[in-house]
């Protein structure tokens, strides 16, 4: 295939793996670099974004300010402002007076960057990545894929330094996975929810587990789109309650570099005990969708009686199965209560989150030059570097894979092009792209003083001297 180099061509100086929005971030802030050799790859045919939650209405739950490259580079053509004045928008954007996107208006933005860059190669997966000690270089195998996704043919690429940017995959319950893994009832990830949307709408029944923002997404949309008065409609959830998720200014500075550098600066025990009461930070619910929901509930009691609708907050599906072929019954513990239940569905959606994707696999080359912790999970340096072996002399970076050693804001999209500018400045060892000093008014410890860059002087005007 005549982009797959062969091992005489020059080798690459960054190849990024996974076409996300974090490498399209990577992939952006490096187009205007020029000597810098990046190429990126990726399996699926073309940029798309959770195209299942693209629900109508639905928001990005940060500012559009953190869009691809804007919080490294306000000047770069790739900023969403830009995608906008592409396309005659910008005073439809300005009068609309939103902070927030919609989701399907990020997804548009991100294809449009993604339409324009060079070196993003699609239909590209990557097999295998080992170190070349003789070289000292990394290879890269991989597969081109046809149009019904077919291998078509093989390939090899010699890289100084690696992007990983896989992403996260859906995650399902043990308890429920033969359930979603079997045809017939519809039991299925809300990442498939728009695919399967019509069959939801006319089902008899529809229970939503999982009490995070997409499973309250998911149940708006149900419940805006069902009968009056014949919902029939569950919401359940192992979290104590429909809590709202913290968005106070100073708690939105957790996801900040700051505090990156702070939680990657603390013993791995107290990383993992602090990472596991963040969880209002992260996986509670907009308040916005909440007051939806409850107005939705409200205006349907407006003439007597009460929606057909169950919303009940800690409980967890014990086990689960199928009545006859038409039905699934699941049985539920309530956790504070220690009562139990059983509730019979006709269609299961399952808002039960994402989990980083394992790497074992495409790093299986590389394996003995990692270094890992006491849990067998990659060690991650302040620059988002693998810690390996001192023998590689290359870099493999990770994005979005490193919440253990880098904290709750891995996967948030404000932090996207602040680590895109660190690797970059890493990549080329200078300051590509200048930081910020501070970025929090919170100081998160104590072992340093906080940082207070210095005030911007105004310039000092020669004063005028008379009869001249």
């Amino acid at each position: 295939m005549t982009d797959a180099p062969t091992p005489a061509d020059p080798p690459r100086d960054l190849v990024g793996i996974g076409i996300g929005p974090v490498n399209l971030s990577l992939a952006a802030l490096a187009q205007p670099l020029t000597g810098l050799d990046t190429v990126f790859y990726e399996q699926r045919p073309g940029f798309d974004w959770h195209p299942g939650l693209l629900i109508d209405g639905t928001r990005v739950q940060v500012p559009f300010l953190a869009d691809l490259v804007t919080l490294a580079d306000p000047a770069s053509p790739w900023t969403f402002l830009n995608y906008l004045k592409s396309l005659d928008r910008l005073y439809p954007f300005y009068f609309a007076e939103r902070s927030h996107m919609q989701r399907a208006e990020y997804d548009a933005y991100c294809r449009w960057v993604a339409g324009h860059l060079p070196g993003l190669h699609f239909r590209h997966q990557v097999d295998a990545v080992r170190w070349n000690a003789e070289r000292a270089l990394f290879e890269v195998d991989f597969t081109h894929l046809d149009a019904e996704g077919e291998a078509e043919a093989l390939g090899r690429t010699h890289t100084r330094n690696i992007a990983l940017g896989v992403g996260s995959e859906p995650h399902v319950p043990d308890v429920l996975r033969p359930l979603v893994d079997a045809p017939g009832v519809p039991v299925l990830h809300a990442a498939d929810y728009l695919d399967h949307r019509a069959a939801l709408l006319a089902a008899g029944h529809v229970t939503v587990v999982g009490t995070g923002q997409s499973g309250a997404e998911i149940f708006l949309d149900l419940l805006r789109h069902r009968p009056k008065g014949r919902e029939r409609l569950h919401w359940i959830g192992r979290s104590e309650a429909f809590a709202p998720m913290e968005y106070s200014k100073l708690g939105l500075e957790h996801f900040t570099p700051d505090h990156t550098r702070y939680f990657h600066a603390l013993p791995e025990p107290v990383r993992d005990e602090l990472l596991a009461g963040q969880g209002h930070l992260h996986k509670a619910i907009d308040a916005r969708t909440l007051a939806a929901i409850h107005d939705e509930l409200y205006d349907r009691t407006l003439h007597g009686g009460w929606p057909d609708t169950v919303m009940t907050p800690g409980v967890r599906v014990r086990t689960a199965g199928r009545i006859a072929t038409t039905k699934v019954e699941l049985h539920l513990d309530h956790v504070r209560q220690g009562t139990r239940s059983r509730l019979t569905t006709d269609a299961v959606v399952l808002a039960t989150g994402y989990r980083e994707r394992p790497l074992d696999r495409l790093l299986a080359g590389l394996d003995p030059h990692l270094r890992r912790d006491t849990a067998g999970r990659p060690l991650i340096d302040e620059r988002f570097r693998l810690v390996l072996d001192p023998a590689v002399t290359g870099a493999v970076y990770v994005q979005n894979a490193e919440r253990h050693t880098h904290g709750v804001g891995a996967p948030d999209l404000g932090l996207t092009a602040w680590r895109s500018a660190t690797i970059l400045n890493s990549v080329t060892e200078k300051e590509t792209y200048p930081l910020p000093a501070r970025t929090a008014f919170t100081t998160f410890g104590l072992d340093a003083q906080p940082r207070v860059p210095a005030a911007r002087q105004p310039r000092t005007l020669t004063p005028l001297v008379e009869g001249r």
